[in-house]
């Protein structure tokens, strides 16, 4: 295995993604990631030497932007987890 020059390396293209026998979920699910989370991480907000209880409200606000695609999936979520066994019930109950 070949170091190459440890004191100034060099950094290629990121990972490639495996080879998959269903590259057609492989696609789907990296749509939906896009799709639900098209803005990329505040990096700047992640503090590893300084104190991390030091939010401001304008740090809450990018975060909160970042995951806005996971809290509106999460809500949908929440909201068939409620409605789907009270339609249910209603139209056991309710046979009209």
């Amino acid at each position: 295995m070949e170091l190459g020059n440890i004191s100034q390396p060099t950094f290629g293209p990121g990972p490639e993604a495996p080879g998959s026998s269903t590259p057609g979920l492989v696609t789907m699910a990296h749509g939906f990631l896009r799709l639900v989370q098209p803005n990329p991480l505040p990096i700047e907000l992640i503090n590893f030497g300084q104190s991390q209880s030091v939010f401001s409200l304008e740090h809450i606000h990018e975060l909160l932007l970042y995951e806005l695609g996971f809290l509106v999936c999460a809500a949908i979520g929440v909201l068939f987890i409620i409605l789907v066994p009270l339609v249910g019930c209603c139209f056991c109950c309710c046979r009209c």
